[in-house]
């Protein structure tokens, strides 16, 4: 599968990076790819090779990647800015993926255009309506800041970072490619001759901390009138620390408040599910296309 294009636009008052793969193609449909906190538009080139001949855009959330560093103060804004992004190169014919707060954004986009067929949300950060009523994280931080805000943000290379990162946290069970995709695409170039990541960990923190902003979500959820594949992760701990991204923010309620929702439970994934199980994702993939191709058909 060949490199995808780099391509920027300014939308919503930021700048967005993107990857593009091939071109529109008539009587198929585009498949749009967003991705989580802390993460980059390239880490959906493993779960894209089977796909070589479909025309794709991975999209790079603002403050991550190549797109403009600007922090996420409320969740509504990610969700505008795919709505812009998709109104601006009028795409239409879409199948939305979406991971975590990507999917997040993918539903408020899709109640704010009729240019989505599908969706494939993987875990996403739509917790218990309760759960809004608290506007900031349910975590005690005596500092004000979030834990993410001081990672640590300063290597020599790629390798350095997988050395570092491979034995902590969730890693260990990354894909191996999807794991140095993370990291070769994670990192860009600092002043100093170094690298750091390209997602700051002060805009990382910032989205966590507006992670319970966006109650209208369920606004959207209702609108969404088109098949919408949930896809939820094993259920958290009973006292879940704030650091834990392992286990699944996505409310079990959710799919049924979509009109045409439905879900599968993964109890032996992590939230990270299209690093942990790429292939379960691809098969997930194709099976959205054939859907799309036969709802065409029937139509």
């Amino acid at each position: 599968m060949s490199d995808p294009r780099l391509r920027k636009i300014h939308v919503n008052g930021v700048e967005l990076a993107y990857f593009e793969r091939n071109q529109p193609q008539p009587g198929e449909p585009t498949l749009l790819l967003v991705h989580a906190t802390g993460f980059h538009g390239r880490i959906w080139d493993r779960v894209l090779e089977p796909f070589g001949d479909c025309h794709s855009i991975a999209l790079e959330q603002r403050g991550h990647g190549r797109s403009e560093k600007r922090k996420i103060e409320h969740w509504q804004v990610v969700g505008e800015d795919v709505a812009a992004f998709v109104e601006a190169l009028e795409l239409s014919n879409l199948i939305g993926i979406g991971h975590s707060m990507g999917a997040h954004a993918l539903v408020d986009a899709a109640a704010a255009t009729g240019a989505f067929a599908r969706l494939l949300l993987l875990d996403p950060t739509i917790p218990d309506p309760e759960a809004f009523t608290n506007p900031t994280l349910a975590f005690d931080l005596p500092d004000g800041m979030h834990p993410a805000a001081r990672r640590y943000n300063a290597f020599t290379s790629v390798d350095d970072m997988m050395e570092r990162l491979a034995p902590k946290s969730a890693f260990p069970l990354y894909d191996p490619q999807t794991f140095r995709d993370y990291c070769e695409h994670g990192l860009v170039a600092s002043a100093n001759g170094g690298m750091t990541l390209a997602c700051p960990p002060e805009i990382e923190a910032s989205v966590y901390m507006a992670s319970r902003s966006n109650v209208a979500i369920f606004d959207s959820v209702a609108k969404v009138d088109v098949p919408v594949l949930v896809v939820r992760a094993k259920a958290p701990e009973a006292e879940r620390g704030i650091m834990d991204f392992a286990s699944s923010p996505t409310w079990p309620g959710l799919a049924a408040r979509f009109p045409q929702g439905r879900e599968l439970h993964w109890p032996h994934v992590t939230h990270f599910i299209p690093m942990q199980a790429p292939d379960a994702v691809i098969e997930l993939m194709a099976q959205e296309i054939e859907a799309w191709r036969r709802d065409r058909t029937d139509a």
